[in-house]
């Protein structure tokens, strides 16, 4: 029987119950950390031969030649023309929603000009390369490789190189598809933190990129995290998180399949349900020990909701929100009669699904919109990865003669007030008259 711990606004205490509840601890322990700068210094200073050592040590693969680690255009396509027919399918309907969605974030350049001519603007420019990490072996995520890759295509980034481990030699053929479909430029399989090394630092085989996108093991994430600077990242993801608010008018069984949905991913996925019915949310408790059983990864969604899970009762829908916009959860969904009424009242929340019919599941997969969200309440200041993070933006300046002359005063008066004197006169030097 599952123990989903209930908590109620009432209580004195349930927002310090709450905030316990929420923590989570991003930071990777001593031991990780110091195997994970190790392992970047060497793929620093020995390149291909470091990647080969660890790929031999890691990987178990019995690899002599850096050439062996690329995966050719041929194998990509032989995958996707292998495919089961269903299979290839879904994938090319779900790229192609994904397409559609980010084709309408694409960002334009602009500029004005002044009345004296001054032109002022913004130049968008793609990234020139971009690296993608991808999860292999047991853990395959074609999904997540077509979120990732295809804003990066209509971002029109000139090249994406994508990483993968391929542990004892096995590779997932629908990852191999999905990047066929979503026109990947070249892969290598590789992985762990090694492979970010290699995309930070380049070698002599695979080529230094300038932003690293895509979800990995602890030792990814670490290692991401110790390249920025060097490179841009997308961002160090938590555990999954699934917030529900219902009015208690939606089939109790969809509700806890909602939640299971995120709790499957791993024993540190969080999933609350939050509404006003007391009597609903018992009744999702019962629905959620009765369906329990049948899921074969049982295991860790109770593991999940017993330590990570919760139930909230609160007095009214605006109160539920009060607490969704303090939780900023990665997924939200809004299963309520109106949740256009609602909408606009949520702050904080990676993305929002809207209505009873609406299943968090069509967002990982086939909706549209970018499933790679922020979590651990990121979502308070970051969004959705996208077509944007991608783009770069450069601002434009050209001055007139005259534009020159009534800037050039401004400048060096406020050049001088910050003692900065070569700076006031080479505003000067552009003034009439000087």
């Amino acid at each position: 029987m599952l123990e989903v711990q209930h908590l109620t606004t009432s209580e004195n205490d349930f927002w310090s119950r709450l905030n316990h509840l929420l923590a989570w601890d991003t930071l990777s322990d001593e031991s990780v950390t110091q195997t994970v700068r190790e392992i970047l210094q060497n793929v620093r200073r020995n390149g291909d031969t470091a990647l080969l050592d660890y790929t031999r040590q890691f990987d178990r693969r019995q690899v002599q030649d850096a050439q062996e680690l690329m995966i050719s255009d041929a194998s990509l396509q032989n995958a996707l023309n292998n495919l089961d027919k269903t299979q290839r399918q879904a994938l090319e309907q779900a790229a192609e929603r994904i397409r559609n969605y980010h084709e309408r974030q694409k960002q334009a350049s602009w500029q004005y000009t002044e009345a004296d001519g001054t032109m002022l603007g913004q130049q968008i420019t793609p990234l020139s390369k971009v690296g993608l990490y991808v999860p292999g072996g047991k853990a395959a995520y074609p999904s997540s490789l077509l979120m990732n890759a295809i804003p990066a295509k209509v971002a029109e980034v000139d090249e994406i190189i994508m990483v993968v481990p391929a542990p004892d030699n096995v590779l997932n053929d629908m990852v191999l598809a999905a990047a066929a479909i979503a026109g990947v430029d070249k892969v290598f399989s590789v992985g762990g933190a090694q492979a970010i090394a290699a995309l930070a630092y380049g070698t002599a085989t695979v080529p230094k990129v300038d932003k690293i996108v895509g979800p990995g093991n602890i030792y990814v994430a670490t290692a991401k995290s110790m390249v920025f600077g060097t490179v841009g990242i997308d961002m160090i993801a938590g555990p999954s998180e699934i917030l529900v608010i219902c009015d208690g008018q939606t089939n109790p069984d969809w509700i806890a399949m909602d939640l299971f949905s995120q709790a499957e991913h791993d024993e540190d996925a969080r999933a609350i349900l939050i509404s006003p019915d007391a009597g609903f949310l018992g009744t999702v408790q019962h629905s959620m020990n009765r369906l329990i059983g049948k899921m074969p990864r049982a295991e860790i969604i109770s593991t999940s909701l017993t330590n990570k899970g919760a139930l909230i009762q609160v007095k009214d829908l605006d109160e539920a929100i009060e607490v969704a916009n303090f939780i900023a959860p990665e997924h939200l969904e809004l299963s309520i009669e109106n949740p256009q009424a609602y909408v606009s009242k949520v702050r904080h929340a990676g993305a929002i699904f809207m209505g009873r019919y609406t299943a968090e599941a069509l967002g990982d997969y086939c909706a549209g919109p970018n499933h790679v969200l922020p979590t651990s309440r990121t979502a308070r200041f970051s969004s959705p990865l996208g077509v944007y993070d991608f783009q770069k933006r450069s601002s434009l300046i050209m001055c007139t003669e005259q534009g020159a002359h009534t800037l050039g005063q401004t400048a060096s008066i406020l050049a001088y007030g910050e003692g900065l004197h070569a700076h006031a006169q080479s505003a000067e030097y552009r003034i009439k008259g000087e």
